[in-house]
C-alpha cells in the first residue's frame, strides 16, 4: 500500500488507564493503516482493546483516568494527537464519525431524533435549522426509515432497536465523513436486522466513498465485509493481513482458535470448539507471550513464557507475533 492510498495510519499507539490497583495497559503498540474506500476490521474477544483503540482515534478517552501515552495517529497526513480539542472537534463527527455499540445509550432520551441529527449538521456544515432538518430527513430516508419527516419528531424510546441503529448511522453519515468507525454496529440486533444494517453500510460506503473501521468479534462478518484484518489479543495486535490470507493462511494460534470456534455446516460435532482459559486482565498480563497460558504450544515453551514476540512481517503483507510462526524460526533458534 502506497502512502497516497493511506487515509488513516496508526503507529505504535498505547493507551493506559490509572486505577486504584495500578496501571491498566488497555492498548499497547498498536499499528495499522486504513486505505481510502476500504474496510479494515479489528477482531477479538471482549476486553482485548478494540473499542479503546477506536476511542483513542476519536480522542474520546476520558482523562483522567485514561491517557494516550505514546504513538501517532495520522489522518490524511495530519497528526490527530498533536491537535487541540478545538481543532479535533472540527474533525470528530465531521470527517471521522463513529457508530457506537448500543444506540439506546448513545442517543439522548430527552431530545427528538431530529434535534440530535440536526445538531451535528448545524455545527459542522453551518446550515440553518430548516435546511438541516431537510438534510436529516434525507439521511433517514437513505438509511431505509419510512416516513422520515414523522420520525424526526419522535424520541429514541419510540423506535425499535433496528431503527435506532439506523438513526445512529444517519447521524454518522449526515456530514459525509471520510472515515466511519463502526464499533460492534450489530451487537444488539437480531440476525435479520444485522444483515440489513451491514448491507446498508456496504451500500453507503460505495455511494459516499467512505473508509470503514469495523470493530467486531464476529469472524463471519469479517469474512464477508472486510478488506484487511487485525486480530487483537490482550491489548496488542497478534496477526494482521488481508482478509483472504487470514482465513486461508492463518498463522497465530489464537486466530486459529477463533476460526475453529465457528459453527461448521455438515460436521458431526455436537459441541463447538472453545479456547480454554480467559483473556488476562490488563492489570495482570502474564510474562512472555500474553496468549501462552491458553496456547497448546506456548504453555510448554520456555521462550513463549519468558519473551514476548513482536509483530513481524513473515510473508508479504502478513504480520504475526508468534515464536512458532514460520518467519520466526531463525530468531527462535538464536534465543
Amino acid at each position: 500500500m502506497s502512502q497516497n492510498d493511506i487515509l488513516l495510519s496508526v503507529e505504535n499507539l498505547s493507551t493506559y488507564f490509572d486505577t486504584d490497583d495500578g496501571t491498566a495497559k488497555a492498548v499497547q503498540d498498536v499499528s495499522f493503516d486504513i486505505a481510502h474506500g476500504k474496510t479494515f476490521a479489528i477482531v477479538g474477544e471482549s476486553g482485548c482493546g478494540k473499542s479503546v483503540t477506536a476511542m483513542s482515534i476519536m480522542q474520546l478517552i476520558p482523562s483522567p483516568p485514561g491517557e494516550i501515552v505514546s504513538g501517532k495517529i495520522s489522518f490524511i497526513g495530519e497528526d490527530l494527537l498533536a491537535l487541540g480539542e478545538k481543532k479535533m472537534r472540527k474533525i470528530r463527527g465531521n470527517k471521522i464519525t463513529m457508530i457506537f455499540q448500543e444506540p439506546m445509550t448513545s442517543l439522548n432520551p430527552v431530545h427528538t431524533i431530529g434535534e440530535q441529527i440536526t445538531e451535528a449538521i448545524c455545527l459542522h456544515q453551518k446550515k440553518a435549522i430548516t435546511h438541516a432538518r431537510q438534510i436529516a430527513s434525507e439521511m433517514l430516508e437513505k438509511v431505509g426509515i419510512a416516513d422520515p419527516a414523522q420520525r424526526l419528531n419522535e424520541y429514541p424510546h419510540q423506535l425499535s432497536g433496528g431503527m435506532r441503529q439506523r438513526v445512529m448511522i444517519a447521524m454518522a453519515i449526515s456530514c459525509k465523513p471520510t472515515l466511519l468507525i463502526a464499533d460492534e454496529p450489530t451487537t444488539a440486533l437480531d440476525v435479520t436486522i444485522q444483515a440489513q444494517i451491514l448491507d446498508l453500510l456496504d451500500e453507503l460506503q460505495k455511494t459516499e466513498d467512505m473508509s470503514i473501521l469495523l470493530i467486531t468479534h464476529d469472524l463471519g462478518v469479517v469474512a464477508e465485509r472486510a478488506d484487511d484484518v487485525a486480530v487483537m489479543y490482550a491489548s496488542q495486535i497478534v496477526e494482521k493481513t488481508d482478509c483472504k490470507s487470514l482465513f486461508s493462511e492463518t498463522l497465530h494460534p489464537y486466530t486459529k482458535g477463533l476460526l475453529q470456534s465457528l459453527p461448521q455446516l455438515g460436521t458431526d460435532e455436537k459441541r463447538l470448539y472453545t479456547i480454554g482459559g480467559n483473556v488476562p486482565e490488563p492489570l495482570n498480563f502474564p510474562l512472555g507471550c500474553k496468549f501462552h497460558p491458553r496456547c497448546s504450544l506456548g504453555s510448554k515453551s520456555q521462550i513463549c513464557q519468558t519473551r514476548e514476540p513482536s509483530l513481524k512481517e513473515v510473508k508479504p503483507g502478513h504480520h504475526v507475533a508468534c515464536w512458532f510462526a514460520e518467519g520466526y524460526k531463525d530468531e527462535r533458534a538464536k534465543k
